[in-house]
C-alpha cells in the first residue's frame, strides 16, 4: 500500500466545505452555502436531499441526532431526533404475541418519526433560510426523478416478493410496471413531493413569518394530516413481519403530537490535543468515548495503524466497552446510568490494563463504581430465529446482490448501512449528523404520504429492569452516531459514518490514524476493520463473539499475527469496511479559515466538495 495515494484529493478551501455519503447531498448542501446559507441551512437541505437520494437507508418517516457547534453561540449542542416508543408498546403486549424480541420490520416497530422534528428544530432556530427553499431540491428531485444508485435496485430486488404479495402499498412505490427498476434509471417518488409541497402549502397559510411557517410545519406533521394518516394506516392495517403473522402498528397520532426535538450538552472525553464530543447515552456515541478514554492508556499512538498491535488493542478497547453497552446503556429519563462512572479516566484505566496479548473470547461487561452489570437474555435470538419468518431480512437494510440484468433473481442477502452529512460554512459554524430509518424495506409504504415509517424500536429489550427495556415514551438506544471534535480548545471536525453497530469502530480507527498525522482523505480511505463481540443492536439482536473482519488490504503479516493471538480474522473485501465523511477547520495563517474535507470512496458514492 502505497501511504501517499489517496482515490482522491482532500478538498481545501476557505468558503465552505460538505462531506456526505452521496454526491448530491453534497452538492445541494455546497449550492445552499454558495447562495448564502449558512452551515445549518446547508445541512438541512443536504439532509432533506439524501431522504430522496438514498431511500433504501433513510426517508422521511426516520429519524436523526446530530451534533453542531455554534460559532456565535462558542458552543457545541446535540439535537436529538431519535423519537420515543408509542404509549400502547409494552414488554407485556410484544410477550403477549409470545415474543421475546420487538420484529425488525412492519408496523410494530415503529417510533415517533423524529427526522423532520429536528431538522427543522435545527432549521428554525440556527438556520436563515426559508423551509420552503431547503426543501424545494428533495421536492424536484422526487418529482422530477433522481439516478438510482446500485443499493437501491438491490435493495428492491431483495424484497421484490414481499411488495408484491404483503406490502402492495411498498410495491407501488418501488417496483414501477411490477418490476424491479435498473441502477441508474431515473425514478420519482411523487407521493413524497406531494407530502411535502402540502405541508409547505398548509404552513404558508398559516403564518407570514419565517419562525412562524416552520412551526407551523411541525404542527402540520406532527398534529395534522400527516399525524392523521399515519395514526389510520397504523391502526387499521395489518401488515406482515418476521413473526410470519400480519400485525397493526401501535403508533397513534397522540404520540406523535406530544413529542418535540430537544437539545443537550454533548458527552465529551480528552484524547492528546482533542475534545471529541459524541450525543448522550440514549445513543450508542459513549461507546467511541469509552474507547478512546481506555486508549489513552495503550500507547497506540506509538504504533503503526496496519501493525497488529495497533488492530489488536483498538479491537479489544472495543470489545469491552461494547459489552458495557449491552449492560449500562438506555434513556437517560429512564434508566440509571452511572455515566460519569464509565467515562472516569479511573474506570477506562482499569478497563485498558485488562487488555493483554489475547484476543478476548467472552463478553466482560464492567462494574462503574462498584455496580454490578445485568444483561438481558442474550438467548433470546436463538428462540426467536427458530420461530420467525426470516424471507425478507433482519431489522438492518437488506439487499441482494444483483445478476445480470437479463437474467435477475434473488441472490445472497446482506445488510446495510445509514447515511452521513457533515458541513462547515465560512463562519466556522460545523454540523455533523447521521440521519437514518424509514428505509424503504423497513415498513410498508403509508399510502397517502409515499414513505415507510422507522423500526428503530427493534434496539429495544423486553426483560424487566435493565436499561434498554421498552417503555412507553422511552427512546431505544438508537446505534447513530455524529461526531465533534475540538483541537487544542477550538472547534475543528466534524465527522461521522453509517453502519450500525460498525460506526462507533470505524470511526476510532478513523480518529486516531488522523491523529497520528494522517490527512482527512488519507484516513478514511486506510485498511480497516470491524468486531463482532456483542449481541446486535437489529433483529434479532445474535450474539458472535471474537470475530474481526479485517479489509483485505491489511498487510498479510498483520492479519497472521492476528490469527496468532487468538483472533477469529474474516477476511473481507478490498473497500468494505467503513463509510466515513469528515470536515475540519482550523485558523487560517494571517486571517480566516482554512478548511478540508474528505470522503469515503467505498460504495462509489460519498463525495465531499468546497472552495
Amino acid at each position: 500500500m502505497n501511504p501517499s495515494f489517496t482515490t482522491r484529493p482532500e478538498i481545501r478551501g476557505t468558503y465552505g466545505v460538505v462531506s456526505s455519503t452521496h454526491w448530491l447531498a453534497s452538492q445541494v448542501a455546497m449550492s445552499v452555502l454558495e447562495r448564502g446559507g449558512n452551515a445549518y441551512d446547508a445541512a438541512v437541505a443536504g439532509g432533506f436531499m439524501l431522504q430522496i437520494v438514498e431511500p433504501h437507508l433513510n426517508g422521511p418517516g426516520g429519524e436523526v441526532p446530530i451534533l453542531f457547534w455554534s460559532e456565535r453561540e462558542q458552543r457545541m449542542r446535540a439535537l436529538c431526533g431519535q423519537g420515543p416508543a408509542p404509549a400502547l408498546a409494552t414488554p407485556a403486549y410484544f410477550r403477549g404475541l409470545g415474543l421475546d424480541l420487538v420484529p425488525g420490520i412492519g408496523l410494530l416497530p415503529a417510533t415517533v418519526p423524529g427526522a423532520f422534528g429536528a431538522w427543522l428544530t435545527l432549521l428554525r432556530d440556527y438556520g436563515t433560510w426559508e423551509l420552503a427553499d431547503v426543501l424545494r431540491p428533495a421536492i424536484d428531485y422526487a418529482r422530477d426523478g433522481f439516478p438510482l444508485v446500485p443499493r437501491i435496485s438491490q435493495a428492491i430486488l431483495a424484497v421484490q416478493a414481499l411488495f408484491r404479495d404483503e406490502w402492495t402499498s411498498s410495491g407501488d412505490v418501488w417496483l414501477p410496471g411490477g418490476r424491479v427498476p435498473a441502477p441508474d434509471a431515473l425514478f420519482r417518488t411523487p407521493a413524497i413531493a406531494a407530502t411535502y409541497t402540502r405541508i409547505l402549502d398548509e404552513a404558508h397559510a398559516a403564518s407570514t413569518d419565517r419562525q412562524g411557517r416552520i412551526d407551523a410545519a411541525l404542527d402540520v406533521w406532527y398534529r395534522g394530516f400527516v399525524a392523521d394518516e399515519i395514526d389510520a394506516y397504523y391502526t387499521n392495517e395489518a401488515a406482515l413481519d418476521t413473526t410470519g403473522q400480519r400485525n397493526r402498528g401501535l403508533l397513534r397520532k397522540a404520540d406523535l403530537a406530544d413529542w418535540r426535538a430537544t437539545y443537550d450538552d454533548p458527552l465529551t472525553v480528552q484524547y492528546g490535543r482533542y475534545t471529541v464530543a459524541k450525543c448522550g447515552v440514549w445513543s450508542q456515541g459513549p461507546v467511541h468515548l469509552q474507547q478512546l478514554a481506555m486508549l489513552r492508556h495503550l500507547d497506540v499512538d506509538a504504533l503503526d495503524p496496519l501493525s497488529p498491535q495497533f488492530v489488536h488493542r483498538v479491537a479489544e478497547a472495543a470489545k469491552l466497552a461494547f459489552a458495557d453497552r449491552t449492560a449500562w446503556y438506555g434513556d437517560p429519563d429512564f434508566a440509571q446510568v452511572p455515566l460519569a462512572a464509565l467515562l472516569s479516566d479511573d474506570y477506562a484505566r482499569a478497563r485498558a490494563a485488562g487488555i493483554g496479548d489475547r484476543a478476548s473470547a467472552t463478553l466482560q461487561p464492567g462494574s462503574p463504581a462498584g455496580l454490578a452489570p445485568r444483561l438481558p437474555d442474550l438467548d433470546a435470538a436463538i428462540r426467536t430465529l427458530a420461530a420467525s419468518d426470516t424471507r425478507y431480512g433482519v431489522g438492518e437494510p437488506t439487499f441482494a446482490a444483483l445478476p445480470p440484468v437479463t437474467e435477475w433473481a434473488s441472490r445472497e442477502i446482506f445488510v446495510g448501512d445509514t447515511c452521513q452529512i457533515d458541513v462547515i460554512d465560512g463562519d466556522g459554524n460545523m454540523v455533523a449528523a447521521t440521519p437514518s430509518g424509514g428505509w424503504l424495506s423497513s415498513s410498508p409504504v403509508v399510502p397517502a404520504l409515499g414513505f415507510s415509517l422507522t423500526t428503530r424500536l427493534q434496539m429495544t429489550w423486553l426483560d424487566e429492569g435493565v436499561p434498554g427495556q421498552l417503555q412507553p415514551g422511552k427512546r431505544p438506544c438508537t446505534t447513530l452516531s455524529p461526531g465533534l471534535a475540538l483541537r487544542d480548545g477550538l472547534p475543528y471536525m466534524a465527522f461521522g459514518t453509517p453502519g450500525g453497530d460498525q460506526q462507533d469502530q470505524w470511526t476510532v480507527a478513523f480518529f486516531l490514524r488522523h491523529a497520528m498525522g494522517m490527512n482527512l482523505q488519507a484516513a478514511i480511505e486506510a485498511p480497516s476493520w470491524h468486531i463482532d463481540h456483542f449481541p446486535g443492536s437489529f433483529w434479532p439482536r445474535s450474539q458472535t463473539l471474537n470475530r474481526l473482519t479485517v479489509e483485505s488490504r491489511m498487510p498479510a503479516a498483520t492479519l497472521d499475527a492476528l490469527r496468532a493471538a487468538g483472533h477469529d480474522v474474516k477476511v473481507g473485501p478490498d473497500w468494505s469496511e467503513g463509510r466515513i465523511s469528515a470536515c475540519t477547520r482550523e485558523p487560517a495563517a494571517g486571517n480566516g479559515l482554512l478548511l478540508r474535507a474528505g470522503a469515503n470512496p467505498r460504495g462509489m458514492q460519498g463525495y465531499a466538495v468546497g472552495r
